[in-house]
């Protein structure tokens, strides 16, 4: 008779208990990389292999011991999704989960929603916001102050959104809603073709920070998130330690100037979070 341990072996069957008992830390240290999920196209976090979450994978690869295996994904509709795909379960499609997900919404609701995973490490707070060339435009303190000025704006994205809606659907006519994200709207302003663009704070930044014809400043609408929200980190509800590790790593960058020298090297102002 075929026994369980003539087919597994000796050796083999003696390591079993410790490798069921491993936690996602220990298999990370055994493996001897950490995968990471990072979004495709999220310019300036990560574009073309490059950029903060980028930067920041590869730190915490190096916190740990071990090397960087990064698993860049398109996003899906919803963060759900996302969760489900790259942090607990893994994609239909054949890849993931990641041990860790970075730019993740730090959000009380997203975690109640997804009692699977453990949300953590805020390292960045964003906000909706918009550009202006100071000469063109002095000063905005309303959206209705925009009227008769053409604003680029990405269509699909939260600052689209509010304009889209803003002051009853008042400035509609005038949104250039090409771009596919804030970077191509900040662009677009830069190359004089429009007055005013909007986006997320990132985006406008890594553009234009620096550059005094232009002020990049929180965009004032009463339904824009006021203290914009917190990214941070994903793992799997078990992996305590790792999260732990990580947690640590970051507080350590966060305190030591490196998290805020990767935002620096992309043109954007890392702020306490």
């Amino acid at each position: 008779m075929i026994t369980r341990r003539a087919v597994l072996g000796a050796g083999a069957l003696a390591a079993l208990p410790g490798l069921l008992s491993a936690t996602p830390l220990d298999k990370v240290k055994s493996r001897g990389t950490l995968v990471v999920g990072l979004y495709k196209d999220m310019p300036p976090f990560h574009a073309d292999g490059a950029g903060i979450d980028v930067e920041l994978a590869q730190a915490l690869a190096d916190a740990l011991g071990v090397k960087l295996s990064a698993l860049p994904f398109p996003a899906d509709d919803n963060m759900n999704d996302d969760l489900r795909n790259m942090v607990w379960k893994g994609h239909y499609l054949g890849y993931g989960p990641a041990d860790v997900l970075l730019h993740v919404p730090v959000d009380r609701p997203l975690m109640q929603a997804n009692p699977q995973v453990s949300i953590f490490a805020p390292y960045w707070r964003e906000r909706v916001a918009f550009a202006r060339n100071v000469e063109q435009v002095p000063a905005i303190e309303s959206l209705g102050q925009l009227a008769g000025k053409a604003v680029a704006v990405p269509g699909q994205s939260m600052a689209g959104w509010l304009l889209i809606g803003a002051e009853s659907g008042a400035l509609r006519e005038q949104l250039r809603t090409q771009s596919k994200d804030g970077v191509e709207a900040a662009q677009a302003l830069k190359r004089g073709d429009v007055p005013v663009a909007a986006g997320l704070m990132s985006e406008l930044q890594s553009v234009l920070r620096g550059d005094a014809r232009f002020a990049v400043e929180p965009l004032p609408s009463p339904r824009a998130p006021r203290e914009g929200w917190a990214v941070g980190m994903a793992v799997r509800k078990d992996a305590t330690e790792l999260a732990q590790t990580l947690q640590a790593a970051v507080d350590q960058m966060a305190s030591n100037g490196r998290l805020a020298a990767m935002f620096d090297r992309a043109n954007v102002t890392w702020r306490p979070v």
